[in-house]
C-alpha cells in the first residue's frame, strides 16, 4: 500500500472489537486515520458519505443493544432520513469499528473482516 494512513477507522476505544481490529492494522503496518466517533461525531454528511462507502442505509448501522435504542428506538418503524438524524444526534448507536479505504467501506465485526481492504 502506497499511503499507509488511507485507511480510516471510526473507533470506540472501549469497544474490543474496535481495538482488535485497529491491532489487525498494526499488524500488517498500517496507520490508520483513527476518528474517535463518540469525542468527534460525524455530521450527518458525513454520515451519508460513510453509509454509500458501506452500500448500506442508516437503520442497518444502527446497534441495537445500546440502552439509548432500548429506551428511544425499540419497536419504531424509521426511515433511512430519521436514523441519519438519531445516529447524528446519538452517535453511541453506530456500529463499530467502521473502516473506510478510498470508496470501500466495511464494519469490522469480525475484527479479521479488516484484512479485505489490505
Amino acid at each position: 500500500m502506497n499511503d499507509k494512513r488511507a485507511i480510516t477507522v471510526y473507533h470506540n476505544p472501549r469497544c474490543g472489537k474496535s481495538r482488535a481490529a485497529l491491532a489487525i492494522l498494526a499488524k500488517h503496518g498500517v496507520e490508520p486515520v483513527v476518528v474517535e466517533y463518540l469525542k468527534n461525531p460525524p455530521t450527518k454528511d458525513d454520515l451519508g458519505a460513510i453509509l454509500k462507502k458501506l452500500g448500506m442505509t442508516a437503520g442497518q448501522i444502527v446497534r441495537k443493544s445500546e440502552d439509548v435504542y432500548r429506551q428511544n428506538f425499540s419497536g419504531k418503524v424509521m426511515s433511512d432520513e430519521q436514523w441519519l438524524d438519531a445516529l447524528v444526534q446519538y452517535p453511541v448507536l453506530m456500529e463499530r469499528p467502521i473502516v473506510i479505504k478510498d470508496d470501500r467501506g466495511l464494519i469490522g465485526r469480525p475484527p479479521e473482516k479488516v484484512s479485505e481492504l489490505l
